[in-house]
């Protein structure tokens, strides 16, 4: 649980204990979220598409698949990373609640229908492993299913249709 090594950390360094591996295994989990966007963005650039102004989506923003909560989730540090290159992203998740991850992140989300979401984007990012994902075909979701991006942070889709995983 993310917030556990944290209490443990402080809890060491009452009684003098300095816990190196602990700090180092949290600040590289902490920095995951820009990891996954920085390579979309490797990824999108080595197949030529253009990153600045890119239509994005992301698929899930739960903390974890099949759940909805939405506390101490990383998908929400993808989307800021991407943000600074472009503002047309779209995070689609049918467990998250609107209205919970606009209070909690600003964030607008679309839970509605997955057919609505064919054709329109330069990149998906599969973040979170969802059952209703899987009878996605995610490829279609690109506007040039050979040209387009497909990211898979949890590793779920077949390797021929992802680009890139984590």
């Amino acid at each position: 649980i993310s917030v556990d090594p944290y209490y443990l950390i402080q809890k060491a360094q009452v009684y003098g204990v300095l816990p190196r591996i602990m700090f180092s295994a949290r600040r590289l989990n902490d920095g995951m979220g820009a990891y996954v966007a920085n390579q979309t963005i490797k990824a999108m650039n080595l197949k030529g598409v253009k990153v600045k102004d890119a239509k994005i989506l992301i698929l899930g923003i739960t903390f974890k698949e099949n759940c909805p909560d939405i506390r101490n989730t990383k998908i929400v540090d993808i989307y800021h990373t991407l943000r600074e290159y472009t503002s047309d992203i779209t995070v689609y998740d049918p467990w998250a609640s609107p209205e919970a991850v606009e209070h909690e992140y600003a964030i607008k989300i679309d839970t509605g229908n997955p057919e609505n979401l064919r054709g329109r984007f330069d990149a998906v990012i599969l973040g979170v492993a969802h059952n209703q994902f899987a009878d996605i075909d995610i490829r279609s979701l690109l506007n040039n299913p050979e040209e387009g991006v497909v990211y898979d942070v949890k590793g779920i889709l077949p390797r021929e249709t992802a680009d890139a995983r984590l």
